[in-house]
């Protein structure tokens, strides 16, 4: 991994490499293939699987394979392999970060007011008074991956938010690449996957740190899906493979009753993560790893550096007034601590 403190805005877009952007999963979706040839097809295959994760993942939609899980009073339930996988992997999640991120932290997100598509929670102005109490924890959720089936206690609300999206960048680059052959890169609103030969300087990436009033992320050098972002400080970083992920509380946020309120929960308490970050970006080997760990760190607070330096991640941690500090092998730049 390589990066630099200049303003990354005018780096322009890599000759020779095609470009499709549309929205789904609620995010803007953004496809580079190193083979223009391939776009078409490379985009039939994204659009595949993002709706084989929506369709089993989506906490917002009726028929969803998840929805059927928290409707399911108790009783187990056969699921698809695609489900079958993103539970898994936040299960795994879960036991990485000593619970940190959990799937069972969906009950206290609907209490929070998250409980239909963002666009809407961010108008709603219930006067509700939100009640902080720990989840459930991931352990009292039964997968049985040979079979098949889920079972999860009467009255838990599972919520895969915290790695489906992950999941799915990485699923769709490595099945694009397998299919067409050249390098790709899939990014699902900042949840980055890369697959394939990466260019001669590596997938060229801007991180915006968080402090204007959009919040942070990551997209493509060239790329601006936001342009409430435009003129934000940011960096650019270059990978060349796995993923890259920023977590952040800085953009859903939303008022419920007195207090604002955002979607990352500290699943011991019930809580809002507290505020020490505005954005945590971390590179991994995967994008659900790099998700993993950047929101692992948000709910874990002060104590996330120590953490991400014991497991040598390259990470880059944005306080609300812009202080950075880095961890493992990310580039240092000018303004930095640690």
């Amino acid at each position: 991994m390589s990066g630099s403190a200049r303003p990354a805005g005018g780096v322009a877009p890599l000759p020779g490499v095609a470009r499709a952007e549309f929205r789904a999963l609620g995010t803007v979706v953004t496809l580079l293939v190193a083979d223009p040839a391939a776009l078409e097809e490379a985009r039939g295959l994204l659009d595949a699987e993002l709706a084989a994760i929506d369709l089993a993942c989506s906490r917002f939609r009726e028929d969803s394979e998840l929805s059927a899980l928290n409707r399911a009073d108790g009783r187990p339930l056969r699921v698809s392999g695609t489900f079958v996988d993103a539970l898994a992997v936040a299960l795994d999640a879960a036991a990485a970060t000593d619970g940190d991120v959990d799937p069972t932290c969906g009950g206290v997100l609907v209490d929070l007011g998250y409980d239909r598509d963002f666009t809407e929670v961010a108008r709603d102005g219930s006067r509700a008074v939100v009640t902080a109490r720990p989840v459930p924890g991931w352990r009292v959720v039964e997968l049985d991956a040979e079979a098949g089936v889920v079972r999860v206690p009467a009255g838990l609300v599972l919520d895969l938010g915290a790695t489906a999206k992950a999941l799915a960048a990485d699923r769709a680059a490595a099945r694009i690449h397998a299919a067409v052959g050249c390098g790709v890169l899939v990014n699902l609103g900042g949840d980055i996957s890369v697959a394939g030969p990466a260019p001669d300087d590596g997938w060229r990436i801007l991180v915006t740190d968080g402090t204007s009033p959009a919040g942070g992320g990551t997209s493509p050098a060239g790329e601006d899906p936001d342009p409430a972002r435009s003129g934000a400080p940011h960096r650019a970083v270059a990978i060349t493979e796995g993923g890259l992920a920023t977590s952040g509380t800085g953009v859903r946020r939303w008022r419920r009753g007195r207090e604002t309120v955002h979607h990352i929960v500290s699943p011991h308490t019930g809580e809002c993560a507290p505020s020490s970050w505005q954005t945590v970006t971390v590179a991994a080997s995967t994008c659900v790893g790099a998700n993993t760990a950047s929101t692992a760190a948000v709910v874990r607070g002060e104590a996330a550096v120590e953490w991400l330096e014991g497991l040598a991640v390259p990470a880059l941690l944005v306080r609300p007034d812009g202080r950075a500090t880095v961890t493992g092998a990310w580039p240092h730049s000018h303004g930095t601590t640690g």
